[in-house]
């Protein structure tokens, strides 16, 4: 499998896309042993990756996001032990580092050497890293839905419904308190492609409810009011700076300008 990989990535033109393919394949390897681990009988598959794999986002994304479903938790720790051995039997230099001591389970995968192998990096020592992550205590009233996907590997994935995945975006952006560039990104791409589409308002008021929210919860009536103003006070240049290696196509930046985005929630 590994062999696989260095293949895959020799086959791309330029450090971001051979960067890119490299993390896209070992996301959807990882996910292949999460799914045979029983993952998603437990938690929903979420975050960008997610919206890639499951909608076809136009963009790559750095990390594994699921959020808990039901009472019973994922063994984090005897999954990322399972993770390992399979990572090491297909021939990958790896270390893990687990963190289950928060609401939000975590872990690095660090690969050792592979960048160099793959020809992305002169420096043998230079490690790539995926993070995987599951929010132990997510906010309630998400709506869960069974999707089949085919993407290096055939996995069933348990994951949101779309209304679901919008409201947990629109929660990102209203409450996060730095600019990350990617969440005006796929504000844009939500918009742009499903033009009548309205987040999940039970997630969304309980989402914000849990960041501590204190002004007025958005309605069918303003939550794109809400939107507006922050879209229009945002940095345009730092929204571009984050997103712009994450794109398979870059040109896409001058169609998801800050006007166009603006136009889209009138």
């Amino acid at each position: 499998m590994k062999d696989h990989c260095l293949a895959l990535v020799a086959a791309k033109a330029g450090y971001n896309e051979k960067l890119n393919a490299m993390r896209e394949y070992l996301q959807a390897y990882i996910l292949s042993f999460m799914y045979e681990g029983g993952v998603f009988r437990h938690a929903a598959f979420v975050g960008g990756t997610a919206l890639r794999f499951l909608h076809g986002l136009p963009r790559f994304s750095e990390g594994l996001d699921f959020s808990q479903a039901g009472k019973d938790k994922v063994k984090f720790g005897a999954l990322m032990s399972k993770i390992m051995r399979e990572l090491e039997l297909a021939g990958y230099s790896a270390a893990v580092s687990v963190d289950e001591d928060k609401t939000v389970d975590s872990a690095f995968i660090k690969f050792e050497g592979l960048m160099h192998e793959a020809g992305i990096s002169p420096l043998k020592s230079q490690k790539f890293s995926v993070k995987i992550e599951i929010d132990t205590n997510p906010p309630a009233g998400a709506v869960l839905k069974t999707d089949i996907v085919s993407k290096y590997f055939p996995i069933s994935f348990l994951s949101y419904d779309l209304p679901s995945f919008f409201s947990g975006k629109i929660n990102a952006i209203l409450c996060r308190k730095y600019t990350k560039g990617r969440d005006f990104f796929d504000l844009g791409w939500y918009l742009s492609k499903w033009k009548e589409l309205s987040p999940n308002f039970i997630l969304l008021e309980n989402g914000l409810r849990q960041m501590g929210w204190k002004s007025e919860i958005p309605t069918p009536d303003t939550w794109k009011n809400f939107l507006y103003e922050v879209i229009k006070e945002v940095d345009w240049n730092k929204v571009r700076q984050d997103v712009e290696n994450f794109l398979e196509q870059p040109t896409d930046l001058n169609i998801f300008t800050q006007e166009n985005v603006l136009a889209l929630l009138k």
